[in-house]
């Protein structure tokens, strides 16, 4: 087992919905969480609108909190983006390359590697700011999805330093187990039909994981 790190962090994905409302909840959750990092998704129906996604991002950097736009490098860019994280793709080395010539090389650009080393591997040689390893829960059942991602993050922590990040994490285990097998962030998704109320508590309980104790080698 990969020996846990002494400062995990968690990085929070949230949809880039429009309304004060949402914004307030956002800033929250942003403090709640100690979020390192915002990846804003696009909403449920429809794309990224840059004008909607603009103030969530100065908010987050308000707070010296990087910001990234999932999978659109046009709207990372009007917005204000401090980057762009890539979902997995079977082309997902070309989208990055396509993504760093377009962004340059001081933008943040991570992507996610799925189930593939040998992705993991290519990202991580051409320069990705982060490497991701998300639940392949279209290819595997529930445990094997979970079981996958939790060897794909030991095995990159104990062979590589490009940092890594396990997203999918739904509950309080979830962050702990893949903090203890070296996970250097952890990404969690900000509900947007669980009251505000229910949102605190899920924010004090992964934060709360982030510092277990590990298991004992």
């Amino acid at each position: 087992m990969s020996q846990a790190l002494s400062d995990p962090g968690l990085c929070l994905i949230a949809a880039a919905e429009s309304g004060a409302g949402w914004l307030a909840r956002v800033g929250a959750a942003l403090d709640a969480t100690q979020a390192r990092t915002l990846i804003l998704t696009a909403p449920e129906h429809g794309a990224i609108d840059p004008a909607v996604a603009r103030p969530l991002v100065a908010l987050a950097q308000e707070k010296g909190i990087a910001t990234l736009i999932a999978d659109d490098v046009p709207a990372a860019r009007a917005a204000g983006a401090d980057g762009v994280h890539l979902s997995w793709r079977p082309e997902i080395e070309d989208a990055y390359e396509a993504a760093r010539t377009a962004l340059g090389p001081k933008a943040i650009l991570g992507a996610d590697a799925g189930a593939s080393r040998h992705d993991a591997m290519t990202l991580g040689e051409a320069g990705a700011d982060y490497v991701a390893f998300g639940r392949m829960s279209d290819a595997y059942g529930p445990d094997e999805a979970r079981d996958t991602q939790r060897e794909l993050v030991a095995w990159w922590a104990d062979v590589f330093v490009v940092p890594i990040v396990a997203f999918d994490a739904e509950t309080a285990d979830d962050v702990r187990d893949l903090v203890r097998d070296g996970a250097d962030f952890v990404a969690a998704r900000l509900s947007v039909v669980t009251p505000a109320e229910g949102n605190a508590a899920w924010a004090s309980a992964l934060v709360a994981a982030l510092s277990a104790p590990a298991d004992a080698a």
